[in-house]
């Protein structure tokens, strides 16, 4: 196996004009790769290869262009990941509030077993997410004023406060073991289905996930797909082998979770920041088109029109 071994900045902007891409300023493209990680910027440069047998960049490819795909992946990120955090906190307060008002909210309420699914099959399940629960409250609960300051002065910690010290896939996983009646009570005010909720929780926590890290976000492709919905039918989306070839498992699968799970009013903000992101991208792009990041985002050319769909 052939060794990797270290390059110098030097020596790493020679490898990118070797293979074709225009280095228009030096300085500017040294500094970027040092602050940057050339590992990290060139895992963009797919979108400029002529093809992937050969490995070299399309004519007129420049090193402005491939650190304009970084910096909007970037971008990308930050926007999706604020929006992810207004349902994690949206989720987290009506999950307390309907646990609370159902069973308690103090630890003994909240964290008994008789709360969640009438399933022996899941007792393991339950019992396991139980011990992560009273394990992040123990770990985390000491960095928090609020959850130090009921332990002090009343001697248990609220559920609505708890659930601030609770990682969102934690409570992903306490949503997929309520009973019945709390499931739909829960996803009647988000306006989804049960069945789906369960499915998207995963999904969102992927991407929140991936955001969190740093990790290129804009062609990712999540395991599960999402069932089809109205907007892949009033998009007019088209389809290979009975099924929708945008929206299922791409990026724009979560562009429809966020529709159907967010207010009107933050998906409007959330959609136009992302608008204004891909036209500012699209002015820095001259060697290939717009449309070859939009397809591999999963977005079909009109998927503007989904902002004004009820």
């Amino acid at each position: 196996m052939k060794e990797k071994v270290f390059k110098t900045v030097d020596e790493q902007i020679e490898i990118l004009r070797k293979k074709g891409l225009i280095i228009n300023d030096e300085d500017f493209t040294k500094e970027t790769l040092l602050r940057e990680n050339y590992f990290f910027l060139t895992g963009y440069r797919f979108l400029f290869m002529r093809s992937l047998e050969d490995r070299r960049f399309v004519d007129g490819a420049t090193f402005e262009e491939l650190y304009a795909v970084f910096s909007f992946d970037r971008q990308l990120r930050n926007i999706i990941f604020k929006n992810i955090l207004v349902f994690e906190n949206n989720l987290k307060s009506v999950m307390s509030y309907v646990m609370s008002k159902n069973h308690g909210f103090k630890e003994k309420n909240y964290l008994n077993p008789n709360n969640f699914v009438r399933d022996s099959s899941r007792n393991r399940q339950i019992n396991d997410l139980i011990h992560k629960m009273k394990r992040q409250i123990n770990i985390n609960g000491k960095q928090h004023s609020a959850t130090t300051h009921y332990m002090t002065n009343y001697g248990y910690i609220p559920l609505w406060v708890v659930v601030k010290v609770l990682s969102f896939g934690i409570v992903g996983e306490v949503y997929t073991i309520l009973q019945r009646n709390e499931k739909k009570e829960i996803a009647d005010i988000f306006g989804v289905e049960v069945g789906a909720l369960i499915d998207y929780l995963p999904i969102l926590a992927n991407y929140r996930n991936l955001c969190a890290h740093e990790d290129i976000v804009y062609l990712n492709k999540t395991q599960s797909s999402i069932d089809d919905t109205i907007y892949h039918v009033l998009l007019n989306i088209p389809k290979m082998d009975g099924e929708y070839i945008y929206g299922k498992n791409d990026l724009f699968s979560l562009i429809i979770i966020l529709k159907r799970i967010l207010k009107r009013q933050d998906f409007t903000m959330f959609l136009n920041e992302l608008n204004y992101e891909l036209d500012l991208l699209n002015g820095r792009l001259k060697s290939i088109p717009i449309e070859r990041i939009l397809d591999k985002m999963g977005f079909p050319e009109n998927y503007r029109e989904i902002e004004r769909m009820r």
